[in-house]
This record gives C-alpha cells, structure tokens and sequence, in this order.
C-alpha cells in the first residue's frame, strides 16, 4: 500500500480496535490511521527513570511501577460510596493505594499483576504515605516489548477515548509508525520546511508520540520540541493556505456594479449622521468604503464591544450602496432586533429619499406580497429582516449589500443563500461578540476585520460588582431608587421553571415573588424562551417603551435587546453563567449616558473557575480582554456554543497555546499561495481538500 492508503486506514480495521472501540474513537473524531497519529498525547511521563517508593515524599507527583500484593473494595459509611483499596510494592518499600467511588476497578485489578502508577503522594492519618486516585496502567507480562513501550523509557499518555484506554492507545500508535515508510511524502512545501529548519513529516510523528531519551520532558509537555511545533505549524500552514485559496477564488469574482463615492455622497452621509464619529468607527468606515469602491466583493467582519455603534457605521456603507442605486438587506437574529433597527433605521433616513422596509416572521401575508413586489421592482431600498429575508421568495432587483448583524447565530447555509439573491454583492458581517484573534485567524480568516474598540463619548463604564446572595436586600434597595429616579432594570435566571436537579432559582416563581412581595409598587414583566413569539415581543415593546419597569427574564435578552433607559442588571446564580454570556447580558445597560450598574450574586462555595469568571467580570468591561480570557478557560470548542459557528476541527493545534505558531503559518502561508500561483483547477482540488480535511464542508 502506498503511504496515503495507509494513512488512509479506517481505525476499525486496525489490529485490536474492531467496530466498537472504532465508534469510540469516532465519537473522539478519530476515523482514520492519519486522524489517530496527528493527536498528540496528553502528557509525557518519564519511566526511565521511575521513582521508587521509598524515595517519595508528599505533595508531589510521583510515576512508580510495582506489584499489587493486595486489592479490594470497601464499603464506607456514605451510603453507595464505596472505596478500592490496593497495596504496592516496588521492592524498596510499599504504598497504600486509594481510588474514591470506583467499584469497578475489582474487575480490573488483581493481586500479583504488574502496573505503574501516577499521581499526587498524600500523607494518610496514621502518619503513611497513600496515592489517591492515581492514573494507572497494567502492564502485560506476555509482551515481550511492553518494558520498551510502557515503560523504561519518556512515554506517551493519551486522554482515554471510551473503551480505549491511554495504553491501548499507545500499542496503536507504536504499532502504526512502524507500518509507515520513513520517505513518508511530506506535506510541506520543501522550500518552506527547509528554510524552517523543520524535521520531516515522519521524524516529528516518531518523536512526537515516542520521544528519544535526551527530549527535554518541560518542552514535551509544553509542546514545543522541534518535532510537535513541526506538526502543528503543518496543520496551520494547510489550514491557512485553504483560507488563503479560498480568498483567490473569491477575489476572481466581479461585482455587476461597482459603487463611487463623490461629494454628493458625503454630503447626504453628513445630512444623516446624528453625531460625530469616534476615530474607531471612522477608521472602521473608510475600510468598509473603500472595499466597496474596489471590483471584487468585499467580505469583511466589523467588530466592535457592546455599545460600540456599530451600526450607524453599516447605515453609512448602506447609504453609499443606495446612493450608487443599489439594494441593501441588512438581516439581524431576532425579530425584536430587526424592529429595533428598523425604527431607528427609519428615523435616521427620514432626511433621505431611501424607503425602508421591514420583513420578518410576523409580516402579514398581504404586506408581505407588497413588500415583495416592490423590493422586486427596486422600489425599497433597503430591506431589514430577519431570517424570513433568506427564503425563496424574496427576489432583489439589484442587490449590492448584506449586512448580517451577530452573523454567528445565524446557519452558514442561511448566509449563503442570502449572498447568492445578488450578483456577488459586498457582505459586511457585524459582531458584539468580540472574537480572540486566535480564534478569528481561523474563524474569519477569509474576512478582512475592521475593530472598533472606542466607545460613542459620554458613555460611562458598567460598574461591576459580584455580591454573595446575602447581599440581596442591598442591592434590591438599590434597584428601588434607580426605578424611583425613572430608570429601568433587569433580573436574570438562569432558569424558566424551578427543577427537582437542581437548587437554581427559576424565572418563573421569581417573578411572583419579586412582583407580589419585593416590587409590589412597581411594574415587572417576565419574559423567557418558552414564550410564544408574538408574547415576547409585547413584553419587550412595553419594557422599550418604559411600561415595565423592572424585566425578570432568562438569557434570551443576551442579543438583540436595546433598551438605553435601563440602568441596572442583575444576574442571578452568576457562578453558572459563561464569560462571554455575561458580558453580553451586562452589555443590554450602560447604553446611553446615565451611570449603569451590573449586579452578580453568586451562591457560595465557589469553585476555582467560577471564581475567576466573576474576577474577570469585574476587573475589566473591555470585551476584547474578556473574550481571551473566556478562551483560555473554555477553549474554542465552546466560545460559542454551537457548532454551526463554523470552528475548523484541528487535531494537533490548541488555539491559545499555538497562537504564535498560527500567525507564523498564516504569514508562510499567504506567501506561498502568492508564489506558486496555482490555477483555478488546482484552486479547486485545494478547497475540496481542505474542507474534507478540517471538517469545513458545511461551511459557505
């Protein structure tokens, strides 16, 4: 077989493996020899140099091999909670072994068998040293090359996949190297690897996964040896190199009419612009206005915190689009917030000759034909809907602009099909969640990024403070004398009804108890996702329009809610609630110039993450701050919470960890796709690789 038939092996036909373990791996996104041997371990232990028991002092981590003289399971007062008991010994001294609540280690170890051991050394009550719950391995006393794999030597510990355990892992991937020819064709440019000074493709598996003896173990496990940085800007460079030929195919398309601006254009921008621009959002502006001035479509992402005023920069590039006699759709995720932007869309453009239509879900049928009709004819100009603007019936007559407002809520394929109602029209995606730029690298990265990181002037910082629940009465007081000063607030629940699983308080009886016995003198709506549509939608017109004064909600206020007069939020149970989630809910205050205030009441103890999601919070409002750091604490698989967000499946790259490198190989990468010219046909084998490759095919 040729090396790419071998790479190409489904794991369920390895020796050992079968269909079971093979769906565990796939469950893992582990198909194929090539998907098993470019995951890196967890860890690397050095057992050549294990240390013996009568060596061991507590508090450290500690790898040791031995003999179990004696196993078993004991019950415990706790009723259901057992304890597996073992003692081991190395022939230096012996060691008392705990594992907490799992009773079904009887089933796996057994008195006489080798295994080897790893985790923290604890000083037990009687004055003896005990490992609790430590890592372990059985060693197979008929391997013959077991004393060359699992130990005596620097070796690689997997994350355990299902069925698989960290050293049948090992078996598999000591066995699959040595299937592989040392030519393995390389899938670096040699012009690349060589000016890097990079090992070849099959060096750096060997020593990733199976380090020589002289590997230093802090780079290991740090992942920065020669041969791991190798895989991992590997992957980065294909990676970028698909974004970089996806650009090219993109740049090869020419929109139907290419907008100008002129002094007349300026000047109808200046009769609708209700302020002056911040130096963030006039530098935004002219990237976004420039794009549109140039033949290829623009494709750009406009970021910008909370507050920031996006959209009065998306009107201003949507004013040239119409002044050039062009349609502009400009879509955003709920219907609350396409009215919103409608409204304020509307008086905005009063000045203008520009119609403005709305179209949503709750349009009726005989408006929606009229409306149809006329966006047909050219006869409104700019259309703000929601996702109904991407249904089949919806026809453009010239359609020049897309402007899709927090676009990582919306489907891919819903963009797409927006983007082809025109002949390749500009599209400027907006965002008030501000993206680490690790992650837009490889989110965004056929996206041009235009920041906006000031605020309008005038606006005043959320003041953030975290309260145990023991404070409430304060800050209800509180809460009092900003409704009696004629602002508005928010309470948050993590819940809509209150679950026997868990002590969280629920939307729903919390409303009752606020309305009847802590706000009686004041109106409060509820609002929650259980909702019908047409219910939520008149909660939130009555709380804009200053008839509710005090608004007992869950997260579905988190995007799409405007409401400038509202000055307090208080988010109940904060300890539960995810970095990002929580700048956003405390994004819907302080949005106009009135000191707002955000509570967070937490229910102690807290653990360590919580803790430092709370500190965030109230350390910094800048959300380009908070969004590094909720990635370093989550990680990209759940920045967003959803898959559909489009994050690529990488197998050896950690998007905080490999920053540098990810720069490094976009700059390589960008180069070489320069360089090599490929022609359209190869183009085009390139990005149906990459997407099969990094799990990208439903991306548009």
């Amino acid at each position: 077989m040729s090396a790419a038939e071998v790479l190409a092996t489904p794991l369920q036909f390895l020796k050992g493996v079968g269909p079971r373990r093979a769906a565990d791996f796939a469950n893992a996104g582990l198909v194929t020899l090539e998907d098993l041997l470019y995951r890196f371990p967890m860890r690397y232990e050095d057992r050549s140099r294990l240390q013996s028991i009568a060596s061991l002092k507590p508090g450290q981590a500690a790898s040791l091999s031995g003999r179990l003289l004696s196993c078993g399971l004991r019950s415990t007062r706790r009723p259901g909670f057992k304890i597996f008991d073992a003692v081991v010994d190395d022939g230096t001294a012996s060691i008392r072994v705990s594992w907490l609540n799992q009773a079904f280690l009887r089933d796996v170890f057994a008195r006489g068998q080798h295994v080897v051991l790893f985790g923290p050394v604890e000083m037990r009550g009687s004055g003896g040293l005990q490992l609790t719950n430590p890592q372990y391995e059985i060693l197979d006393e008929d391997d013959a090359s077991a004393e060359t794999i699992h130990t005596g030597r620097i070796v690689p510990v997997y994350e355990r996949t299902g069925s698989v355990t960290p050293k049948m892992q090992r078996r598999l991937v000591h066995d699959a190297l040595q299937t592989l020819p040392a030519d393995l064709p390389d899938l670096l440019p040699d012009a690349v690897r060589l000016r890097l000074d990079m090992p070849s493709r099959y060096a750096a598996l060997l020593a990733s996964h199976f380090p020589p003896a002289d590997a230093p173990l802090d780079q290991l496990n740090s992942f920065t040896t020669p041969a791991q940085q190798r895989l991992i800007f590997e992957e980065a460079f294909l990676f970028h190199t698909g974004v970089a030929a996806r650009r090219r195919t993109a740049a090869a398309e020419r929109k139907a009419v290419v907008p100008a601006v002129d002094d007349r254009i300026r000047e109808s921008a200046r009769r609708v612009l209700p302020f002056k621009l911040t130096a963030g959002q006039r530098q935004s502006l002219k990237e976004i206005v420039d794009d549109l001035q140039r033949p290829q479509p623009m494709n750009r992402l406009l970021q910008g915190d909370v507050g920031a005023g996006k959209t009065i920069v998306a009107l201003l590039a949507a004013l040239v689009a119409m002044e050039n006699n062009l349609q502009v759709a400009f879509m955003a995720p709920t219907e609350i917030l396409a009215e919103q932007h409608f409204l304020n869309i509307s008086r905005l453009l009063q000045p203008s000759r520009f119609r403005v239509a709305l179209l949503t879900g709750a349009t009726s049928a005989a408006a929606r034909r009229e409306e149809l009709a006329e966006i047909a004819a050219g006869s409104i100009h700019l259309v703000i809907g929601t996702h109904a603007l991407v249904e089949g019936d919806v026809r453009f007559k010239q359609l020049g602009l897309v402007v899709i407002d927090e676009q990582h809520r919306f489907g891919v394929l819903q963009r797409a099909r927006l983007r082809s109602k025109g002949l390749h029209p500009d599209v400027l995606v907006m965002t008030a969640t501000p993206i680490p730029r690790t992650l837009a690298l490889t989110l965004y990265g056929d996206l041009d990024v235009s920041v906006i990181r000031d605020v309008p002037p005038g606006r005043l910082p959320t003041k953030t403070t975290a309260k145990p629940e023991s404070r409430r009465d304060d800050i209800y007081a509180f809460v009092r004398d900003q409704l009696d000063a004629g602002r508005q607030a928010y309470v948050i629940y993590p819940l809509v009804d209150e679950s026997d699983k868990v002590d969280l308080k629920a939307a729903t009886v919390m409303f009752d108890h606020l309305s009847q016995d802590i706000f009686p003198h004041y109106t409060v709506g509820l609002l929650h996702g259980k909702m019908k549509s047409d219910a939520k939608d008149r909660v939130m017109k009555a709380f804009a329009a200053r008839n509710i004064q005090l608004l007992v909600s869950t997260t579905v206020v988190e995007v799409g809610v405007d409401v400038p007069n509202a000055s307090v939020m208080i988010v109940e149970h904060a300890e539960r609630f995810g970095l990002s989630q929580l700048h956003q809910l405390r994004g819907r205050v302080g949005r106009d110039t009135h000191q707002s205030h955000c509570f967070l009441l937490y229910q102690a103890p807290l653990s360590d993450e919580a803790r430092e999601r709370l500190r965030a919070m109230t350390d910094t409002t800048d959300g380009f701050v908070i969004a590094e750091r909720d990635l370093a604490l989550r990680g990209p698989g759940d920045f967003f919470g959803t898959r559909q967000a489009g994050v690529p499946t990488f197998r050896s790259i950690d998007l905080v960890r490999d920053r540098a490198v990810l720069e490094g190989a976009k700059a390589e990468a960008d180069a070489w796709i320069e360089s090599a010219a490929p022609t359209p046909a190869v183009l085009a084998k390139m990005l149906e690789t990459w997407e099969q490759r990094f799990r990208l095919i439903e991306i548009a």
